[in-house]
Formats: C-alpha cells, structure tokens, sequence
C-alpha cells in the first residue's frame, strides 16, 4: 500500500508505539472540539516508510467540510527549502556560485554592500521582513508595500535593492525576505519565471502535483481555511487567496501544497536528492544543505525563529546540539515551518520526518512545540 508513491507501513514495524501516536490525534481532537484548532492534517514517516497519516477537525469551519487528505494549504515559509533546492540544482549545473555577489544578477544591488547568493540562503543578507518589528527600516518596507503580491518578482527586487539594510551582510542572521530575492534571481539566472522553474525542475519529477502559487478554481473545495476569528483572541492575520494568481511568485513564502506533495518532498531529502529513479541533487550536495552555514554568526539576542542549539542551512533551520532547545530531535535534525500553521522536520539520524498542516496562524507555535514533542514520543528507540 502506497500514499502517492510512498510505501506505508505499520507504526510498530518502524519502531513507533501505535498507543503514542493516537494520543498525538486524540490530543489535536480534543483541541477541535474546545474550539482552538479548525482542523489539520499530520504525517510521520520513518526509515522510507509512512507511519501515520491522519486528519482532524475541518477542512473549512465556515462550510463544516470536514478535513481531507488531500487538502491544500498555504504553506508559507515551507516555500523557502523547495526554493533553495532548486538554487543548489542551478548550482549543480554550473549557472551560479554561492560565493558570487547576487548583483552580478540583479544589478539593483551593486549600490549596497555586497550580498552573496549564500547570504541569501543562510538569512545573512542583512534585510528583515516588515511584520517583524519596528525598528526604521522594518517601517520602510511597510512604505514601500514589499509584501504586495501585485509586483513580478524582477520589480520587488528592484524595489528592495532601493531599501537600506537591517545589518551589514554577513554580520547576523536575520530572518528575511532574502529567499524572496533569491526567487528573483533565479528567475534572472534562468530566464524562467519562478513558477516555471518550480514546475519544470521539482514539482513535475517529483510527482507534486498540487503545489504551485496558486490553486485552480475546480480545486478549491480541497482548500484548508481558518476560523473566522482567532480563538484565543489575538489579532486576527489574514490569508492570503490562493485562488487569485499573484503577479509576484514569492520564493520565501507563496505556494500552496499538500501533505503527500511535502511528504515526496521531504523523502527525496531523506533519500539524498533522488526519488523513484529522478534525481534532483546529488547526495554531498544535500548533505551541505542540511549542515549548519551560521558557524559563529548568530541571531539577534533571543530571537525565538532560532533557538538555542541550532544554526541555519541552506533553506532551513539545523539543530547543532542535543540539549538547549524546547523542543526534542537529533544532532542535525532540520525543521522549518509556515506563518499560516504548518511545519515539517526531517531527523536523518533517526531516519524520521514529520509534517504538520493547518491554517491557525495565531497557535503556530504551540503546535510547532506540541507536535514534534508528541512525534518523538512516540519513538521506541
């Protein structure tokens, strides 16, 4: 028995206690019914195999549809690993270097300091996103509206080259819009627009059907909604409409996908770069994503997006240290999640990976914290 092309298996035969991961669902049930989580859907897949698939609650509160398996999500800032493969494929193909300033593409920039593609990768560009504070240069991109979706990727480059930087490059991470830049020039690299790229390079080798910028309108009663209002009484963020095609293609935050879609993705990690006979990279390439790139550059003083004992890759977050952080995992475990509720990990030491998908932007983060400590209880060794 497959789920899109991914062999399942029984939990006990993979080494996970069956009674723990029905507490994990009996726990996110009991949050639907108190009203706190709409609805979402889970996934836990170990040495190759799937584990645990499973939804609760409902697909869209205002319809009472109930939650699917092939519902479709904003996934935010889960974008940015797919984005960041398909710059280390460009890599791989000899079109672009780490090392090289991204002005040598994106000509805007040469009046800043110099920003490397790595920079971008690794959030060491010294930019911010406008949602993340009010320091001056936070309330110049709220001027400047970077967040809009109505400019092409080439123009919010453009647009972004004209701001100041948060830090001098290199100096701090900064969690950011870079990945959005490095959409931009990908799209300068490969003269494709991001979307395009996207299709041709991961999406259709892999088998990730449902994931794009946008979802076509005979799909839309497969999308995954939020309340109405924020249950715990925070203020409320609106989705963005994923029926609507943006102008700008966001490389840091703009597809919409599955769980079987992220899930092929997550294996072809798991796997070292290739899946069912395609290889997207080649497995040291994968290995060099999935090691940390910050050494002693760090983040801002307690900065929450990475806690103690990580570092960052290329594209994600890697923990380099067993202890320190709230949350369990391996030496080496990456994680990343979206601002709309959704979040993956993939542990290589334990040959184990997980995604979580919901639209409840306010509780993120409890159910970031909540799920990976309730999927590694679940380990028996």
């Amino acid at each position: 028995m497959t789920l899109h092309g991914l062999p399942r298996a029984q939990p006990a035969d993979l080494g996970l206690c069956p009674t723990r991961l029905a507490r994990l669902m009996d726990t996110l049930r009991e949050d639907v019914a108190r009203g706190r989580l709409p609805g979402a859907a889970v996934l836990l897949a170990r040495r190759g195999h799937v584990a645990l698939l499973d939804t609760v609650g409902r697909l869209d509160p205002a319809r009472e549809a109930p939650m699917r398996p092939d519902a479709i999500f904003r996934i935010y800032s889960m974008t940015k690993p797919v984005v960041s493969v398909a710059a280390m494929m460009l890599a791989e193909d000899g079109r672009l270097a780490l090392a090289q300033p991204i002005s040598a593409w994106l000509p805007g920039f040469a009046a800043l300091p110099p920003i490397t593609v790595h920079d971008l990768l690794r959030h060491t560009a010294g930019m911010t996103y406008e949602f993340l504070g009010d320091h001056p240069v936070q309330q110049a991109y709220r001027a400047a509206r970077i967040g809009s979706r109505e400019r092409r990727n080439a123009a919010f480059a453009e647009a972004m080259a004209g701001l100041p930087l948060l830090v001098p490059p290199g100096t701090q991470w900064t969690y950011s819009r870079a990945t959005d830049v490095l959409g931009a020039l990908l799209e300068a690299v490969s003269g494709q627009t991001l979307g395009v790229l996207l299709r041709e390079r991961v999406f259709e080798p892999l088998g990730m059907h449902d994931t794009a910028f946008s979802v076509p309108a005979d799909q839309a009663t497969r999308l995954a909604q939020p309340f109405d209002h924020d249950p715990d009484g925070g203020v409320v963020m609106r989705l963005f409409d994923p029926l609507e095609a943006p102008a700008m293609e966001a490389g840091g935050g703009g597809l919409m996908s599955t769980l079987a879609d992220y899930a092929r993705f997550l294996q072809c990690l798991r796997q070292g770069g290739t899946l069912d006979g395609v290889r997207l990279l080649g497995p040291r390439t994968v290995r060099f994503m999935m090691s940390d790139h910050l050494g002693d550059i760090r983040p801002a003083s307690g900065d929450p997006l990475l806690p103690p004992g990580h570092g960052f890759g290329l594209g994600f977050a890697v923990r380099t240290a067993p202890g320190l952080a709230a949350v369990p995992g391996s030496v080496g475990t990456c994680h990343w999640s979206g601002i709309g509720g959704t979040s993956f990990f993939i542990d290589p030491a334990a040959d184990f990976y997980g995604i979580f998908l919901a639209q409840a932007p306010n509780q993120r983060e409890h159910y970031r914290a909540l799920f990976r400590t309730m999927a590694y209880a679940a380990l028996r060794d």
